[in-house]
């Protein structure tokens, strides 16, 4: 399934989670963050989410990510040279809008850039012993190596996102954001079972694609 898709469904349970708690905008933004980011992460894998035939839209969607993710970054350096304040929720969205960017396009220098972020959210979370931040580092350094629709597309990388979102909710103090991150990556890896490839939910322990082909 087009990672455009995956996208569209993660924005849909973001907003649907902005409007069912209690509202702000900061709250709101970090929702739809959260689960957008969710529901595209499980095709951090591999280099294969898009072909180089990718359409116009994605590329657009591509520069329109990576535009909005570098401006939000300079304005996190800027506040934290400025005031010594490490803003989370904005640090959040630079992430989340620049690996949003980097998974609607392919190839060896885009594993690379994933990973360069993987390690530099690692290294934030070792240094500030956020536990969280340091599993999220991991995930995003490895992933993209991974065979593609292998471990990221399984019950155990579920369970992992959701560790690494309950520490995220326990930080924020954010009602169901970690309900809110398991169901956007849920909704990923139920949509690509829709597919005619299917989802390898068990692998490694069972290698059997499971699939119910409507799409």
């Amino acid at each position: 399934m087009k990672g455009t898709t995956h996208l569209t469904i993660g924005v849909a349970i973001g907003a649907a989670a902005a409007a069912h708690y209690p509202f702000s905008i900061a709250n709101a933004a970090t929702y739809l963050a959260v689960a957008a980011f969710s529901a595209l992460s499980a095709d951090l894998d591999g280099p294969s989410l898009l072909s180089s035939k990718a359409g116009k839209l994605s590329k657009w969607l591509h520069n329109l990510l990576q535009g909005s993710g570098w401006l939000l970054t300079a304005v996190a350096v800027y506040l934290y040279i400025s005031d010594k304040y490490w803003n989370i929720p904005l640090s959040i969205a630079c992430a989340t809008l620049l690996l949003l960017g980097l998974v609607v396009q392919g190839g060896m220098i885009r594993n690379a850039l994933v990973s360069a972020v993987g390690v530099a959210l690692l290294y934030g979370g070792v240094n500030l012993s956020i536990s969280w931040l340091i599993g999220l580092g991991v995930f995003i350094a490895w992933a993209p190596w991974l065979k593609h629709r292998g471990l990221t597309h399984t019950v155990w990388a579920v369970i992992a996102w959701g560790a690494i979102a309950w520490g995220l909710e326990q930080q924020l103090q954010l009602e169901g954001l970690m309900q809110i991150a398991v169901i956007g990556y849920l909704s990923h890896l139920v949509a690509d079972t829709l597919t005619p490839s299917g989802v390898k939910w068990l692998y490694p322990m069972i290698k059997k694609s499971f699939k119910i082909p409507f799409l």
